[in-house]
């Protein structure tokens, strides 16, 4: 089973492999361009307790991640964060995400926020199911505001609110 914990610095070569894959290979997310350890640094350092990186290890190793986000900088937005989950190929569908993304939303509670936002792509129904089953309700959908792998995608929102 996989263990639970805070991201370090020491986990960054596996959770930029395993987002690497996912912009190579998914449209959950619409970066295009392989990140680098440097782009990565930066986004680690950029989270705190209030929007923090978590990943599942197992036997040593990172095999999923996720993490809070502001929502936006402005003030009035301040207790609303982005959550973004991503699991290895070859462990999706074992529980993982299930264990990452009930931690996470802990970690939201805890930390006073009032509302986890999730953006899905349109296409993504495995994502969009996942999410509702844990609570969250779709309050949008975004038409074609993303192109990747030559396709114009739409984005559901979906919300979680404490």
């Amino acid at each position: 089973m996989a263990n639970i914990r805070e991201a370090k610095k020491g986990d960054l070569g596996g959770i930029t492999e395993i987002y690497n894959d996912a912009i190579a290979k998914l449209t959950a997310t619409f970066d295009t361009e392989p990140k680098t350890m440097a782009q990565q640094e930066t986004w680690l350092a950029g989270h705190d307790a209030r929007h923090p990186v978590l990943v599942a290890e197992e036997d040593g190793s990172v095999v999923a991640w996720a993490s809070l986000s502001p929502w936006s900088d402005r003030c009035a937005y301040s207790d609303t964060a982005e959550i973004s989950l991503y699991v290895r190929e070859e462990r999706r569908g074992k529980g993982i995400g299930k264990r990452l993304l009930a931690a996470m939303v802990r970690q939201g509670q805890s930390a006073g926020l009032h509302t986890i936002l999730a953006r899905i792509t349109g296409n993504n129904t495995s994502s969009a199911g996942f999410f509702e089953s844990h609570g969250f309700l779709r309050v949008g959908t975004m038409k074609e505001v993303g192109r990747k792998f030559g396709m114009l995608l739409d984005v559901h929102l979906m919300q979680l609110i404490f």
